[in-house]
C-alpha cells in the first residue's frame, strides 16, 4: 500500500489541525493504521493507532484526550485530529500501515510509511 500524508502546517499553541493520510489499493480495510511523529533531533515516536474497523484505538499518553485518530474505509483515508496543540507537537508526522488485525504501537511493526507532513506549533 502507498500512503500520502497531508494537512500539516503552521498553527499557534492551543490551535487545531487535521492530518489526512490517503492510501492506494483496494484492501485498505485490511490494514492497521498508525500515526507517528519525529521532532528535530529526536527519534520517531508513536502517536496513535486504529484497527481495521475503527473500533479499537490507542494513543500515546502525551496526546491522549487531545488527539483523535479515525478512518474512513470507503475513502481509503485515516485522519488525525489534533486539538490543543503544544509547542512540543512540532514534528514531521508520518502515517503507517500494516496488514493485519488489532493495533500496533511500535514503528518496527509497520511495513508501509507515508512521506510525512510537517506540523509547526508556534508560541
Amino acid at each position: 500500500v502507498q500512503l500520502q500524508a497531508s494537512g500539516g502546517g503552521l498553527v499557534q499553541v492551543g490551535g487545531s489541525l487535521r492530518l489526512s493520510c490517503a492510501a492506494s489499493g483496494r484492501t485498505f480495510s485490511s490494514y492497521v493504521m498508525g500515526w507517528f511523529r519525529q521532532a528535530p533531533g529526536k527519534e520517531r515516536e508513536f502517536v496513535a493507532t486504529v484497527d481495521w474497523s475503527g473500533g479499537s484505538l490507542y494513543y500515546a499518553d502525551s496526546v491522549k484526550g487531545r488527539f483523535t485518530i479515525s478512518r474512513d474505509n470507503a475513502k481509503n483515508t485515516v485522519y488525525l485530529q489534533m486539538n490543543s496543540l503544544k509547542p512540543e507537537g512540532t514534528a514531521v508526522y508520518y502515517c503507517a500501515a500494516q496488514l493485519g488485525s488489532g493495533t500496533r504501537v511500535g514503528a518496527y511493526e509497520y511495513d508501509s510509511w507515508g512521506q510525512g507532513t510537517l506540523v509547526t506549533v508556534s508560541s
